[in-house]
């Protein structure tokens, strides 16, 4: 009797387990449905690989497409070659100053982007945990000095350059790139700053932990997400900076690939297409292969941070 009345009672139980499959499977059903997955799925994401893509495709078939096929679209055909030639990169790399060009890009970004992530990993901290009077209006008018563009302030910055005579040197865009940086790189760290616990760090003050300890031992080990994500965002934006480049360097042996290549490949309206397209697209390789490697850390970044 007592097994008759079990089974009875776990009867409908199984009912709804059977429905919930049910409901379960046929609301997913739409996923397994090819021309639904073609529509959904497949069809926007060729589209955006499509536009993503082509450009770098571009650079690629003008770099090696000989000089004729450059310009006589209506006999070689705009989007393929037949006879691909290298020496349009041979020229580039041997007779022009393209690798230092290469290194001078290189130098700045890396050094114009330690600078400001320095900056910006104290300013953040300061602004996040110390908690002092205006904080929180000092972190928006950050935020606010990153909204005003470059070409605003490339004007009284080339009276300060010139007059501390930094003109044509590499330091005017080391020195001067961090302005258009740290703010940005500030109010992002203060938005990771405040998803790491903030008692970690009292247990840390309880045991007789400095401020600077904290910063470095247990902060900044546990923002490296932060941090790259950070670093991504200021090399590339000094990698690919072209008004303050253009302004503050007039020697050719001290320009960054974004200008060089525009001033040294045109003669008056002749455009050297091949070496255009060789120089964007090697010089576009390095930042290729940053996000490459490290663009689980800046996801991570950008959709959070630790865990309580």
């Amino acid at each position: 009797m007592t097994d008759v009345l079990a089974e009875k009672a776990a009867r409908p139980q199984r009912v709804i387990a059977q429905d919930a499959v049910a409901d379960h499977s046929e609301g997913m059903s739409y996923l397994h449905s090819l021309p639904r997955r073609l529509v959904t799925l497949y069809l926007p994401l060729g589209i955006i690989l499509f536009v993503l893509l082509f450009p770098f495709y571009w650079m690629a078939l003008t770099s090696v497409k000989p000089d004729e096929q450059l310009l006589d679209m209506d006999t070689y055909s705009p989007f393929w070659t037949w006879s691909p030639t290298l020496k349009h990169i041979t020229k580039l790399l041997f007779d022009t100053q393209y690798p230092t060009w290469l290194w001078n890009t290189m130098l700045v970004a890396t050094c114009a982007t330690a600078l400001s992530i320095f900056a910006s990993v104290l300013a953040a901290y300061a602004i996040v945990r110390l908690r002092f009077r205006g904080a929180t209006v000092t972190g928006g008018l950050i935020f606010l000095a990153y909204l005003v563009p470059p070409s605003i302030l490339f004007i009284p910055l080339s009276t300060v350059v010139f007059q501390y005579g930094l003109f044509d040197t590499p330091f005017a865009l080391i020195l001067t790139y961090p302005t258009i940086l740290i703010p940005f790189s500030t109010w992002l760290l203060m938005g990771y700053f405040k998803t790491i616990p903030f008692e970690l760090e009292e247990c840390a003050l309880m045991d007789g932990a400095s401020r600077w300890q904290i910063l470095i031992k247990i902060v900044l080990p546990l923002a490296v997400p932060g941090l790259i994500s950070a670093f991504i965002f200021c090399f590339t934006l000094c990698w690919n900076e072209f008004i303050y480049a253009l302004t503050f360097i007039s020697t050719s042996s001290y320009k960054t690939v974004p200008v060089a290549i525009v001033t040294a490949l045109v003669d008056g309206d002749v455009y050297r297409w091949g070496s255009l397209m060789a120089g964007a697209l090697i010089g576009s390789l390095p930042l290729v292969i940053l996000y490459a490697f490290f663009v689980e850390h800046y996801v991570s970044a950008m959709t959070g941070a630790v865990k309580e």
